[in-house]
C-alpha cells in the first residue's frame, strides 16, 4: 500500500466562529527537561485576553500622547536621553534581546529536531505534516491527540493511543507542544510586552513613533497571544523565525551603538529577512487551514465481517507484546489492508488462533490539520495582522519595478548601457520595497531600521517611490540610519 497522501481541502465553515470557543483550555508546559518551571496558574493567567488587550491599549495611547508632547517641544530630546545611564540602558536592552532571542531560537530548534518527521520515512509527507499539525500525544502518524470541536473533548486520531485522562498528557514527549513550544512560545509572547521599550527609546530621543510602528508592536502582542492561548500549530513559525530575525537585529543594534560600521551587504540581508518573514510567515500559517492528509484509523466491526480476511493478516499482526503490535502497525497492517481489499482486520492474535470476538478494521481516514475554531481564529488573526505590511510591500515593489523598468528602457534606447534582466530589476525593486516598509514602520526616526540606500536610489530624487505611484504616504524626511 502506498504511503498516506497529503492534499488540499477547504476548511469547514464551523471553524470560522467568532468569538472562538473557550475550549480547549491551554495546557501548561511539562515540568521536565526545561530550564525552569513556570507556575501553572501564572501561565494560564497571562493568557487571559484582558492582559494583551489592556497592555496594547495602554501602549498605543501612551505612544500617541508622547508623540504630541514631542511635537509641542519641537522634538527636543529628553534630558535623560543625554545621560550615560540612558546610553548604557540602550546597550543592555539590545544585548538582552539579542541573547534572549538566540536562546529562544535554539530552544525551538531542538524542539523541531526532536519532533518533526522526515518525509523520507515510511509515512512520507503525511508523517511530516502530521508532526507539524498535531501538537499533542504520542509520536507516529495517526497517534496524536486532537480536540474534537463537536464533542468538546480530546480524542485519539486513530484510536491506537487512548488518553489516560480528559486532556493530553503533560509528560508525553515526542510532540511539539511538550517538547518546547508551550515553554518557549509563552515566554516569547511575554517578550512582546517588553519590546515596547524600543518605542520608548525612540520617543526619549525626541523623535516620533509612527502609527505603523505602534500597530506593529500591539499587533504582535495579540498575534502571539492568540497562537498560544488556542494552541494553534502555526504559531511555531512566528516563534522560530521571529526569534532568529530578532537575534540578528538586536546584535546589529548593539554593534552600531558602539559606532561600528556594518557592511552594506549585511544591512541588506537583515532588511530582506525582516520583510520576508512577514510574507512567508503569513503564507505558511494560512496554508495550515487548507491542509489535510490520510492516517490509519481503527474502526470496530462485528467479528463476522472480518472472518474472511482473518487468515491473511493473522501472521502479519502476530506480536509477542503490545508494544510490538503498536510499533509494527504501519509496517504490517497497511500491507495487509491492501491484500485484503478495502479493509483488513487489526488485532494481535497468536498464530493459528481463531478470530477474536472484538475485531477492528484498519482504514485510511482524512485528518484535517486544523480542527478547532480557536486555532483557526489565531491563524487568520496573524494573517490579517500582517496584511497591511504585505500590502505596503507589494505597493512599493510594483511602483519601484515599473519605475526601474522604464528607466532601463530609456537607458537601452540611448545605448548608454545594456538593459538589465528582469531578475536584476526585481531584486532592486524588492530592496526598494523593503526600505519603504522600514521607513513606514519606523517613521522619521529610523530607530530600529536596518536600511541603506542603493547606489541608484541615492543618486537622484526620481528614484524614490512617489506617493502618487503607490497610494501610500511615504516619509521623504527619513534620516539615514
Amino acid at each position: 500500500m502506498e504511503s498516506p497522501i497529503v492534499f488540499a481541502s477547504p476548511p469547514a465553515a464551523s471553524l470560522f466562529k467568532f468569538p472562538p470557543s473557550p475550549v480547549p483550555q491551554t495546557i501548561p508546559p511539562p515540568h521536565f527537561e526545561l530550564p525552569f518551571t513556570i507556575p501553572d496558574n501564572l501561565y494560564v493567567a497571562a493568557l487571559d485576553p484582558k492582559v494583551p488587550l489592556t497592555i496594547a491599549a495602554v501602549y498605543a495611547v501612551t505612544a500617541k500622547a508622547l508623540n504630541v508632547y514631542n511635537k509641542s517641544t519641537g522634538k527636543k530630546p529628553w534630558a535623560i536621553s543625554q545621560t550615560r545611564v540612558f546610553h548604557l540602558f540602550v546597550i543592555l536592552h539590545n544585548v538582552f534581546l539579542a541573547v534572549y532571542s538566540a536562546w529562544t531560537w535554539l530552544g525551538m530548534l531542538r524542539a523541531l529536531q526532536s519532533t518533526v518527521v522526515s518525509p523520507s520515512g515510511p509515512d512520507g509527507w503525511a508523517g511530516t505534516v502530521d508532526s507539524f499539525c498535531k501538537l499533542h500525544g504520542p509520536t507516529g502518524l495517526g497517534n496524536a491527540h486532537t480536540f474534537n470541536q463537536d464533542l468538546e473533548s480530546w480524542e485519539s486520531v486513530s484510536g491506537m493511543s487512548p488518553l489516560s485522562g480528559s486532556t493530553p498528557s503533560r509528560t508525553q514527549g515526542g510532540r511539539m507542544w511538550n517538547e518546547g513550544l508551550a515553554f518557549y512560545g509563552w515566554l516569547f509572547y511575554l517578550s512582546k510586552f517588553y519590546e515596547v521599550l524600543d518605542t520608548l527609546i525612540i520617543l526619549a530621543k525626541g523623535k516620533l513613533s509612527s502609527t505603523l510602528q505602534t500597530y506593529h508592536h500591539a499587533g504582535a502582542m495579540m498575534a502571539m497571544w492568540a497562537g498560544m492561548r488556542y494552541m494553534s500549530a502555526p504559531i511555531w513559525i512566528f516563534v522560530f523565525f521571529n526569534s532568529a530575525i530578532h537575534a540578528l537585529m538586536y546584535t546589529y543594534y548593539t554593534v552600531t551603538a558602539f559606532n561600528v560600521r556594518v557592511p552594506t551587504a549585511i544591512k541588506r540581508t537583515l532588511t530582506s529577512l525582516q520583510i520576508s518573514q512577514f510574507i512567508i510567515g503569513a503564507s505558511c500559517a494560512m496554508v495550515h487551514s487548507f491542509i489535510s492528509y490520510l492516517a490509519p484509523v481503527l474502526v470496530e466491526v462485528p467479528a463476522t465481517h472480518a472472518t474472511a480476511s482473518w487468515s491473511s493478516v493473522a501472521a502479519a499482526t502476530a506480536s509477542p507484546t503490545a508494544a510490538g503490535f503498536l510499533g509494527g502497525l504501519k509496517r504490517s497492517l497497511l500491507g495487509a489492508v491492501e491484500a485484503a481489499g478495502a479493509a483488513a482486520v487489526v488485532s494481535a492474535p497468536e498464530t493459528n488462533a481463531a478470530p477474536p470476538e472484538v475485531t477492528y478494521v484498519a482504514k485510511l481516514q482524512k485528518v484535517d490539520c486544523i480542527t478547532t475554531n480557536g486555532a483557526t481564529f489565531a491563524i487568520w488573526l496573524n494573517v490579517f495582522y500582517l496584511a497591511p505590511l504585505t500590502y505596503l510591500f507589494v505597493s512599493f515593489f510594483i511602483a519601484s519595478y515599473l519605475r526601474r523598468s522604464k528607466t532601463e528602457s530609456v537607458r537601452a534606447k540611448s545605448g548608454a548601457d545594456r538593459r538589465r534582466s528582469n531578475v536584476v530589476l526585481a531584486e532592486k525593486a524588492s530592496w526598494d520595497a523593503a526600505k519603504g516598509i522600514q521607513r513606514e514602520v519606523y517613521g522619521e526616526s529610523n530607530e530600529g531600521a536596518i536600511i541603506e540606500d542603493s547606489d541608484e536610489s541615492s543618486s537622484s530624487n526620481s528614484d524614490k517611490v512617489q506617493p502618487k505611484e503607490t497610494g501610500v504616504r511615504t516619509r521623504a524626511s527619513a534620516k539615514k540610519h
